[in-house]
């Protein structure tokens, strides 16, 4: 890895209730921004529950630190999940977004 930041793309598919893995990996993706990497996260499934109002702190502290934080249009759309109800560090993105992040060089994807 070297001294040269990389770029993160690390994707969440669990909703807030699935255990205290999903605020972990939030808390990994804060300390990978913290270190100075690039980092976007993807909350797809049931992870867009993370970015309904304020319901997940480790949002605001990801934009914060310059993250990037995503929510998947088709997994809110499903979920009956409108765009006002989410953080306003959010944005609703479509897979072709996530596509192209991942096929961006230097770019590792980390699912969850």
């Amino acid at each position: 890895m070297g001294d040269k930041p990389s770029r993160y793309l690390l994707i969440e598919s669990q909703g807030n209730w699935a255990g205290p893995n999903a605020g972990r990996f939030l808390g990994d993706a804060s300390a990978l921004a913290k270190s100075g990497h690039q980092v976007s996260v993807f909350l797809v499934q049931d992870g867009v529950f993370a970015a309904v109002n304020d319901s997940v702190p480790e949002i605001a502290t990801l934009a914060e630190l310059g993250a990037t934080v995503w929510a998947d249009d088709f997994s809110t759309a499903q979920r009956a999940l409108p765009a006002r109800s989410l953080s306003p560090h959010v944005k609703l993105v479509g897979m072709d977004s996530v596509a192209k992040l991942l096929m961006s060089d230097g770019c590792r994807a980390v699912w969850h």
